[in-house]
């Protein structure tokens, strides 16, 4: 909350520290002016400042037109400039060396003077990092990571599964998903400058660290588990080359376990050389690709040869297109959710440019443009291959060039037209040739198959290098930030690209761990879903993007999830469990960042809203909250107060601590700004905002807060403070402090005054109570405020355990006397405690009053069943002996009447009654409107 001034004759020049400027009548001392352009060191010693030109505004100042360097958070290569502070601009040089005591420095302005922030980089690199462009950077490695291990070894087969029509669909489905996920990783990309960590940088600085955080682990574990994917397709290949050349090293199954490790193990080689090695060795993968489809294109137009046909192949043939179209399930796996989850991991490599933000030029133009060219040329390229390898080759064949049939009546099977009989391996399911049977029939189409090979090598080795990069990047970025325990130490990178060693390491050995399953179709469903699981979550907040659209972005997080569920529903189930756990996690440690996130800008749209909302409800009792303004001053130097306001309304209704700053007191500069005092607050895991103000006393100050605090209906109703236990030293702070409770009273406040025997003052030094203005309402000593910094425990932070809390319920004040005791027992620390309820009593009918206070309090539901009724003469006495194991005496506070009854006459009677005794006396006085009801409405 901010902090606001009592009134225009508060003299704010009091409060600044004389320190002698460098000024000499208004102008520049020497040697703090170098020219345009130049810096000076401004006179709070601290700030570097940008020198302002006479020739905008018509004289000297130190104004200064719009820069990059004032909004950017990072300059390489020279000292950065910052725009003047509004007080350097509005000071008077002569009279003011120091900001006024509400003065707040920005955050800009707090790096300018020595701090640090968490986007500045502490060394300046000594060379310029290698940066790529939108075409080398992301367009060609997306590419490259889609066109993977699926493209060449199972898109033939998925076709004939699903038929040409329907493996369009599941192309067309991929890339819709992909495609909206594209759009939003642009709009996102857009959104703000963009540094490394790829889409988890660019969805924690969006979306928040809690949502970021969940998806830039499932990102990373996803990425990590693609590399075996990919190098699980590259030993296949390499395994059947083998096989055919009557090659072995153990099995084939442990033969592409050990391939597949060498494999990883010289990726990782290549990692660990740098970015400009991988980008070097993506451009020659990417030319092989780009051979072996032009060689495969050339393939399907050549006359097949007869052992091209004895394996299925005829060139184009009509009919051949309109039998493999519809489809023909086959296997455990054989459903069109089944295909679905095998091929869909074809379609994730669209992150792939992203995730190497902080390696491009311009990643706000690369990101779009790259990665919706990557998707639109590679869903072109699975179109065409899909349907040319179903107008060519037959779901079966044998491969054996004597399957030759001159007669069709006992022959089965399309090729029986083209003069071959397949017949008896359909039907003893014996085929090893076809789209349907043979993951090589790219190979067997293509004009020179080692060619296809080699596009093989190619797209497996560069889907798993782009893969390997991106997920010890992203990794990276998220360890940086610690959002999570334990994963700082992969953090670290080296060199001028800043290498992400350690997470290739930590990537390699997830990539082994999965190599060991050597079964591609067992590991391309578990990626699945969580590719699903992160594309449902990307939104964004102000893009410039101008193709962006949220509800675009909706439609796709609805599609993922009901795809995750139809592909494999448990291993759904785990996957968003796996993100609530991270989520929650992440909410519940609440990391120290702030990014300005879509989610802190959402949670004040709703915020205003509701309060807004609230001025169309009409006040009722039954949602009476006591909403209190807390007289604290540095909420550090009263913990005891703060922890047990605290313990009332936490999670239940407002708490504000206020501070009122005494006109001319020295060193107030530094107790007025209010983030050291949040800061506390929220160590202390106190709900509770903060707000303080100038005034030339403590009553004129409290008039302020008890008129201005709050917002609509979100504003105070009861007022708290500390009992003021130098009330003889100081007749006119007695008197402050005494108006300050009428003023409450006028203004239909319920007032509470907590006193303890040991004090609630931490800080207060005894010997200067009668001298310092502060010790009104018992104010620390402004002298200790500078060094409040250590969270001191109070006895209400304990459990209370089987103790009671006596209310001494004396006069009916609407109520307030009996809820917040009510109020307190619903705490765990205070469950344990019995509520004892004494009210004054006259000798001859104690009873049967007793019994009518008794069905009142059942009456209010409050499950208080022990009242006493006692006599209110030799009230301290009754305190002594009643109460004097008590965990808290709450006491109704009679009301002195303005005028009549002296202050110093008041406060003796309150000292008089709450004196020498070892619970604390909570004193309580409603403002006479009901705050209980027994009534449904």
């Amino acid at each position: 909350m901010e902090l606001a001034v009592a009134n225009e004759d508060v003299n704010l020049a009091a409060f600044r520290s004389q320190i002698p400027l460098s000024i000499n009548n208004g102008k520049p001392a020497p040697g703090e002016f170098d020219g345009p352009g130049c810096y000076r060191c401004y006179r709070d010693g601290n700030s570097v400042e940008s020198c302002g030109s006479d020739g905008i505004v018509g004289y000297e100042t130190l104004d200064a037109p719009p820069h990059y360097d004032f909004y950017a958070n990072t300059v390489w290569g020279r000292q950065r400039r910052f725009r003047p502070s509004l007080f350097q601009l509005h000071a008077d040089p002569e009279q003011d060396s120091s900001p006024p005591p509400l003065y707040e420095e920005t955050a800009a302005r707090q790096i300018a003077g020595g701090g640090s922030s968490e986007e500045e980089e502490e060394d300046e690199p000594q060379s310029e990092p290698t940066r790529l462009g939108w075409v080398q950077g992301v367009m060609i490695r997306c590419m490259l990571n889609i066109w993977g291990v699926i493209l060449y070894l199972r898109l033939p087969w998925i076709t004939a599964q699903a038929g040409i029509g329907l493996t369009w669909v599941i192309i067309l489905l991929s890339s819709c998903i992909t495609g909206i996920t594209g759009l939003s990783t642009s709009a996102i990309a857009t959104n703000g400058k963009v540094k490394g960590g790829g889409t988890y940088f660019l969805i924690s600085r969006s979306l928040g660290p809690e949502l970021g955080g969940s998806i830039g682990l499932i990102l990373a574990f996803a990425n990590a588990v693609s590399v075996s994917m990919h190098t699980v397709g590259f030993a296949e290949t390499v395994q059947e080359l083998m096989h055919e050349n009557g090659a072995a090293i153990v099995d084939p199954i442990n033969d592409i376990r050990i391939i597949s490790v060498i494999t990883v193990t010289c990726l990782l080689a290549i990692s660990l050389a740098g970015m400009e090695w991988e980008s070097k060795a993506q451009i020659l993968f990417f030319l092989v690709i780009m051979v072996s489809f032009g060689n495969y294109i050339v393939g399907t137009i050549i006359p097949a040869s007869q052992q091209k046909q004895a394996k299925g192949f005829f060139s184009y043939r009509a009919d051949i297109f309109a039998t493999n179209f519809v489809p023909s399930w086959r296997g455990p796996e054989g459903s069109f959710f089944g295909m679905f989850s095998i091929f869909f991991p074809s379609a994730t490599g669209i992150l792939a440019g992203a995730n190497i933000s902080g390696d491009l030029k311009d990643p706000t133009v690369a990101i779009p443009r790259g990665t919706l060219m990557a998707i639109f040329w590679t869903t072109l390229s699975y179109l065409i291959i899909s349907a040319t390898i179903g107008a060519c080759v037959v779901r079966d064949a044998s491969g054996l060039v004597n399957d030759t049939s001159l007669t069709t009546d006992d022959c089965v099977g399309l090729a029986c037209q083209y003069g071959w009989d397949f017949t008896d391996c359909i039907n003893n399911n014996t085929c090893t040739y076809g789209i349907s049977n043979y993951y090589q029939t790219m190979s067997m189409v293509s004009g020179f198959a080692p060619l296809i090979t080699a596009g093989i090598f190619g797209a497996t080795l560069s889907s798993a290098l782009a893969c390997l990069v991106s997920a010890a990047k992203v990794f990276q970025c998220l360890c940086k930030d610690k959002l999570y325990p334990l994963i700082g130490f992969f953090g670290k990178g080296y060199g001028k690209n800043d290498e992400p060693l350690r997470g290739y390491i930590l990537t390699y050995i997830i990539a082994v761990c999965f190599i060991l399953i050597a079964e591609l179709n067992t590991i391309a469903p578990i990626i699945s879903n969580f590719f699903l699981c992160s594309y449902c979550l990307h939104f964004c907040w102000r893009p410039s993007f101008q193709y962006y659209s949220k509800w675009a972005s909706l439609l796709g997080a609805v599609v993922s999830v009901v795809v995750m569920f139809l592909l494999t529903w448990w291993a759904a189930l785990i996957a968003i469990g796996i993100v609530v756990f991270l989520l929650g996690y992440a909410l519940y440690k609440r990391p120290a960042v702030n990014w300005g996130s879509s989610v802190q800008a959402s949670s004040y749209n709703m915020a205003l809203s509701y309060c807004i909302g609230l001025n169309f409800v009409e006040d009722h009792i039954k949602n009476y909250r006591p909403q209190c303004l807390v007289l604290t001053g540095p909420p550090s130097s009263r913990p005891a107060l703060v922890d047990f306001v605290s313990s009332f309304t936490k999670g239940l209704s407002l708490m504000v601590c206020a501070h009122v700053l005494i006109d001319g007191c020295p060193s107030i500069a530094e107790t007025a700004r209010s983030s050291s005092h949040v800061t506390w607050l929220n160590q202390r895991k106190v709900k509770s905002f903060y707000q303080g103000v100038v005034a030339r006393d403590l009553q004129s100050g409290a008039n302020i807060l008890l008129q201005g605090a709050g917002l609509g209906r979100i504003r105070p109703n009861v007022m708290l403070m500390g009992f003021k236990a130098d009330w003889r030293d100081t007749p006119q702070a007695a008197h402050s402090y005494i108006g300050t409770l009428h003023d409450a009273f006028d203004l239909q406040y319920g007032v509470c005054v907590l006193r303890m025997k040991e004090g609630l003052d931490v800080y207060r030094s005894p010997q200067s109570d009668s001298k310092n203005l502060q010790s009104e309402n018992n104010m620390p000593t402004l002298t200790h405020i500078q060094t409040i910094k250590p969270q001191l425990g109070t006895v209400f932070q304990k459990k209370q355990g089987k103790k009671t809390i006596d209310v001494y319920w004396l006069s009916d004040d609407g109520g307030l006397t009996l809820l917040l005791p009510y109020l307190l027992t619903r705490r765990r620390r205070w469950a344990r405690c019995k509520v004892r309820v004494f009210v004054g009593g006259d000798a001859t009918r104690k009873e049967q009053q007793r019994e009518e206070i008794l069905a009142l309090i059942k009456k209010f539901r409050l499950g208080f069943h022990d009242v006493c009724s006692l006599r209110q003469i030799r009230l301290n006495e009754i305190l002594q002996e009643y109460s004097r194991e008590a965990a808290l005496i709450v006491i109704t506070m009679p009301v002195g009447r303005r005028g009549i009854c002296p202050s110093t006459l008041y406060l003796a009677w309150l000292d008089f009654v709450s004196r020498d005794l070892r619970p604390p006396v909570l004193m309580i006085r409603g403002n006479q409107e009901n705050v209980l009801t027994f009534y449904c409405q």
